[in-house]
């Protein structure tokens, strides 16, 4: 059942029936391949609808056409393979071409930070959105599906009516909530979809057939305004981001008052109005969405003189956090790191992905740096990204190798292969049996075992 949640200002339209010149099969043409927009175009492929994915890079089109994926994400290569080998995915450099004849065309390029204020770039949404609209030769509906402050669809309708009064384009919000390294599932098995109209039947009409697909799994198929929409995926990311700044704070306290942090977390994770999700204490949340909507999100309640005070604590407590984790290292060192070999296990914000934006252990890497430590790391996807970010940190190539004359052990990223070490060889290697675990995947128990001297995340163990 398709469940239809309709804001007030759509005037209550009642369940949709699609229209009859509306089809079942659609042809889709996304704008970008990065994260958002490669697995979406490739998922909206297996659906059995016709994707066009169009990107400037032609390099990165290449690449992906050989079979090289620009980001690793579990299961994409197999994905874009066997739909492009079906002829439902194709790829171009060329956005005329890629947009001709498409019943809905997807705007997924990046929304960095702006340099010196913090507000999300829109500058790629915006020069696509023209793009497009020069392109285009008949109606259509252009989806938002980057993530972008409330508002940003109002510019691209304004943008469309300015460049072509003749043609009938309908601008819709359909914002993503992919997690990296999930992103497939998520895709298919989603909590929600959402879309933000003005109204238009047609679009809601070309929406609700494009995922007409996930009825089969009941996915709720949320309608909204298109501020409304555009603003539930800040709100989300905002929400999530509180969860694991306050339990991270919980931490620091338990560390102060002798209490568990993973008992307090399980304790009050079962509380089913506050749920288990995103109560896991560690070195601060990072990646291409938490850092960077936070902030957005703080920045338009401050031009809409609304300030979200809770966020921009967040914000501010997160940030000093990672930091604060080099700080750890060095105490656990017994307060000297200089001239000591500090082992780094985990590089990328989380496991199952390459993804080395705003990762905690760029933070890490620079206080152990100040401290005067030397820093050998090792992370199965992320060491070629976080190359040019840490110049002075020596990559190797496992965890046995990283340990090898270390001083100190540091498990920064939970990556599965991390999960199962043999802790007794590990400390074997080192110049000092000191192991600092930043996700709390280890038993002190079975580290004392080994004859590590451990250090965890809210816990006075050491």
């Amino acid at each position: 059942m398709v469940l239809q949640c309709l804001a007030p200002m759509l005037g209550g339209f009642q369940p949709h029936h699609p229209a009859r010149d509306v089809k079942y099969h659609m042809k889709i043409t996304m704008i970008g391949t990065g994260y958002v927009g490669l697995v979406s175009g490739a998922c909206f492929a297996d659906f059995g609808h016709d994707v066009v994915c169009v990107d400037k890079d032609a390099g990165k089109i290449a690449a992906i056409e050989s079979g090289r994926m620009p980001i690793y994400e579990p299961g994409l290569d197999q994905l874009v393979g066997s739909n492009a080998a079906a002829g439902r995915l194709t790829f171009t450099t060329d956005v005329a071409a890629g947009v001709k004849g498409a019943d809905a065309i997807f705007i997924a390029v990046g929304t960095p930070s702006r340099r010196g204020d913090g507000h999300a770039d829109l500058s790629y949404v915006y020069a696509a959105a023209r793009e497009i609209v020069e392109a285009l030769d008949a109606p259509a509906v252009i989806v938002t599906k980057s993530t972008v402050p409330v508002g940003t669809g109002d510019e691209v309708e304004r943008i469309a009516r300015e460049l072509r009064p003749d043609l009938d384009i309908q601008v819709v919000s359909n914002p993503e909530f992919l997690r990296e390294g999930a992103a497939i599932g998520d895709f298919k098995r989603p909590d929600r979809v959402v879309v933000g109209t003005t109204g238009s039947e047609r679009a809601i009409a070309v929406m609700s057939q494009i995922y007409r697909p996930l009825s089969l799994n009941q996915a709720p198929l949320m309608f909204t305004g298109r501020r409304t929409a555009e603003l539930i995926k800040y709100a989300a990311n905002a929400f999530l981001a509180t969860k694991i700044t306050f339990i991270n704070e919980m931490a620091d306290l338990c560390e102060a008052v002798g209490a568990q942090v993973q008992d307090v977390a399980r304790g009050i994770g079962l509380d089913n109005r506050i749920g288990s999700k995103f109560l896991h204490a560690g070195p601060g949340y990072g990646g291409s969405c938490f850092p960077k909507d936070t902030l957005a999100l703080v920045k338009t309640g401050q031009d809409y003189d609304t300030p979200v005070r809770i966020v921009e604590t967040v914000v501010q407590v997160n940030d000093l956090r990672k930091r604060a984790m080099g700080r750890k290292i060095v105490k656990a060192l017994g307060g000297d790191a200089r001239g000591r070999t500090v082992a780094l296990l985990g590089l990328t914000f989380k496991p199952n992905t390459d993804d080395m934006r705003d990762a905690p252990s760029i933070a890490i890497v620079q206080a152990l740096e100040d401290a005067g430590a030397k820093v050998v790391a090792y992370d199965p996807e992320g060491m070629a990204v976080a190359a040019p970010m840490m110049p002075g940190v020596t990559m190797v190539g496992d965890a046995y190798e990283a340990a090898q004359g270390a001083d100190a052990l540091v498990l920064v990223t939970e990556w599965d292969i991390f999960r199962a070490l043999d802790l007794k060889r590990l400390a074997a290697s080192m110049a000092q049996k000191v192991l600092v675990d930043l996700r709390n995947i280890y038993p002190a128990a079975e580290a004392a075992e080994a004859g590590f001297a451990l250090t965890r995340v809210g816990s006075q163990v050491a």
